[in-house]
């Protein structure tokens, strides 16, 4: 699903024209990626967790000389599904 495809199903579900339902789902998406850039988690009950996690500096190695690589150390985005997805999904 694109998010095209999604902002279509939120217009259609919420009676909304689909500029207005771009408008929600580009202010949820925001609203995340603050949350997260913030150090914050979001839970959503039934579907899951978006959260931060820190990645420790590694050494890494280059696959087409084999020469080793500092990999410096970085935030990432995890999601992390709850038990109402899991079940869902099986």
């Amino acid at each position: 699903m694109s998010k095209k495809d999604l902002i279509d199903a939120v217009a259609q579900s919420c009676d909304l024209t689909k500029e207005k339902a771009g408008s929600v789902v580009d202010a949820a998406l925001d609203h995340i990626r603050q949350t997260l850039k913030n150090g914050g988690e979001v839970r959503i009950p039934d579907f899951g967790t978006f959260k931060v996690a820190d990645r420790k500096a590694r050494e890494g190695r280059n696959p087409m000389t084999g020469k080793t690589i500092q990999i410096p150390a970085s935030r990432v985005a995890k999601f992390a599904p709850a038990k109402g997805l899991k079940e869902t999904l099986n």
